[in-house]
């Protein structure tokens, strides 16, 4: 579990903090890195008929169907065509006491940094893109601002569990299909 609730109400001895950066609208973004599980350049999503707007679909990660969520939808930003930059950041993310992947879309993946001491703010109260509810803190490197994001957060509890509900649907119908196909042959065109 992400530990930036405790760094960021604290101002006294703050513990580094590590996080993944990436790119959306032209903005930086940061998670904990605990939460990431791996990047990935994007690839084709499957669409799944009667989802939330926010949730692009499945992907097949080694065998295992993962739900695509779009950061840009869930935020309300513009949407773009995915570019050659653009990613899939597969995170953990705890619905009901359990873990669960999650891949979210990201317009680029920048990089792993450390941010310590008196390099991360508590989140504004107004000003921002984004429902602060959203934010753990405020990061600054260099002459950067870094909006660090707190995953669990960003997607409520109940639409997490739509999301969660949708794969495990299409999970089933994944696998009926292919004991379809096993018990019918091979497919004739």
């Amino acid at each position: 579990m992400s530990n930036i609730k405790e760094i960021t109400a604290s101002t006294t001895a703050q513990e580094p903090l590590q996080l993944l950066t990436f790119l959306l609208d032209k903005e930086l973004y940061g998670t904990d890195i605990s939460q990431i599980q791996e990047v990935l350049e994007y690839r084709k999503v499957t669409p799944v008929p009667r989802t939330p707007d926010f949730m692009l679909g499945v992907i097949n990660l080694r065998g295992n169907v993962v739900p695509v969520v779009d950061l840009r939808r869930q935020f309300d930003m513009h949407i773009i065509a995915s570019t050659v930059e653009t990613c899939i950041v597969i995170v953990d993310v705890t619905v009901e006491g359990e873990n669960n992947r999650i891949g979210i879309l990201v317009d680029a993946v920048k990089q792993v940094i450390t941010l310590g001491e008196g390099q991360i703010s508590p989140p504004p109260r107004i000003g921002n893109r984004i429902d602060t509810h959203f934010i753990s803190g405020m990061g600054k490197r260099d002459e950067e601002f870094i909006v660090i994001l707190d995953l669990p957060r960003v997607f409520s509890k109940n639409q997490l569990e739509d999301v969660l509900d949708t794969v495990q649907l299409t999970d089933a119908e994944l696998l009926d299909n292919a004991l379809t196909r096993q018990a019918n042959g091979p497919d004739v065109c």
